[in-house]
């Protein structure tokens, strides 16, 4: 199961079925963000197999984070301004800003997903 330096596979792993389909890169990727912000990242989720992410997102059973190439962030204020400026200079092209209601709910979605037709990179949303 792939996990890196600061992840661990239990925490990269699908929460419905315990599937870690995230990606060598990707997950290089998301250790640079970890070393460039200097504190740890807590991931709210990661790789979602499409039966779960068809139950917990808008994007169905083919979404960002069935690609293993996707996480959620726990983050808010300040830091979420950094780390989104530290992601697009890492090259994540993907993401989505909850910085809404109770502060252990905000998160931040970052992906490095390709362009795609229809879907430009970079691209960013709110939830």
């Amino acid at each position: 199961m792939p996990s890196s330096e600061h992840f661990s596979a239990a925490e990269l792993a699908c929460k419905h079925c315990g599937a870690n389909r995230m990606q060598p890169a990707f997950l290089a990727r998301l250790e640079a963000l970890r070393t460039a912000v200097g504190q740890p990242l807590a991931l709210t989720s990661a790789y979602r197999c499409p039966t779960h992410n068809q139950r917990v997102s808008t994007t169905g059973a083919d979404g960002p984070h069935t690609t293993g190439r996707a996480v959620d962030v726990r983050v808010a204020g300040g830091v979420a301004l950094q780390l989104i400026s530290l992601a697009l200079g890492l090259g994540f092209t993907g993401v989505g800003v909850q910085q809404t209601g109770e502060h252990a709910g905000r998160f931040l979605h970052l992906d490095d997903l390709p362009n795609g037709p229809g879907q430009p990179r970079p691209w960013l949303w709110s939830y």
